[in-house]
């Protein structure tokens, strides 16, 4: 219960709001989301636009951004260790937010004063093709299990796939030079220079061991900030125009007027 109410205290843009707990069910209640996952969108989705590449790149910005707020947590980190396409949820403007944060773990729950790391022995907790390597090898949770997560999300967006030897088809592609050739053929505008720097990014956070992953705050962040700056620097998006209608229908009285 402890957890839960220290849960419910966060409040950040890209988290999702828990508003209640039923403790009789163990239900979590949180705030609706009009357009679903992000699992939802990028592998089922059928009848659905395909997202465009740069709201890709602003989902990946604005999850490692509610992570770093996650991980940043006083007195103590804490860590999702659940984190796929299907908690990363958004909102009617296809803003991301985190969901399931009530998965996460303090770590000061259990870990000893000055520890930012906890070994659990006894569950181990995540999804499969998402999950830290090393915890599940040692049981030792830490805050850049979380980062193993957001580098497999990240070569999802790009390629549209399912996560299933995504790290060795990207890594081979970026070798041989085919990267081009394994991004969401759903979309035929890739910038791809900057598009090959997030997938570097992506399997530079998928290391192995942690201590081979990138620093969040020092290093993803920054990093995402630069090639979301690139890519709006040199792409340019116009939005819609307006279209004044031939005609319209007054509301109370029916009655139809030409413009």
């Amino acid at each position: 219960m402890m957890q839960i109410d220290i849960l419910s205290r966060l409040h950040h843009p890209h988290l999702v709001l828990l508003l209640g707990f039923c403790p009789e069910i163990g239900c979590l209640v949180y705030e609706y989301m009009e357009n679903g996952s992000l699992e939802d969108q990028l592998i089922d989705n059928e009848g659905r636009q395909p997202l465009h590449w740069f709201l890709r790149f602003q989902i990946i910005f604005e999850v490692a951004r509610g992570l770093a707020f996650l991980h940043g947590t006083k007195p103590e980190p804490i860590v999702h260790r659940d984190l796929k396409p299907g908690n990363i949820l958004l909102d009617k403007n296809y803003v991301s937010k985190i969901g399931d944060v009530g998965f996460a773990k303090l770590i000061s729950d259990l870990a000893p004063d000055g520890f930012t790391e906890y070994r659990d022995d006894t569950v181990i907790a995540g999804t499969m093709y998402y999950m830290d390597p090393e915890y599940q090898l040692t049981g030792t949770v830490r805050p850049k299990s979380d980062l193993f997560a957001l580098g497999i999300i990240i070569l999802q967006l790009l390629t549209g796939k399912r996560p299933q030897g995504l790290i060795l088809s990207t890594e081979e592609a970026i070798r041989k030079g085919t990267f081009p050739e394994i991004l969401d053929v759903s979309l035929n505008d890739w910038p791809i220079a900057e598009a090959e720097m997030l997938a570097k990014l992506g399997l530079h956070c998928t290391a192995l061991r942690c201590r081979d992953r990138p620093d969040l705050e020092q290093e993803v962040l920054p990093e995402l900030e630069n090639v979301l700056s690139r890519v709006t620097s040199s792409w340019k998006f116009e939005s819609p125009k307006a279209v004044v209608p031939s005609h319209f229908i007054c509301p109370i009285s029916q009655v139809k007027f030409s413009t």
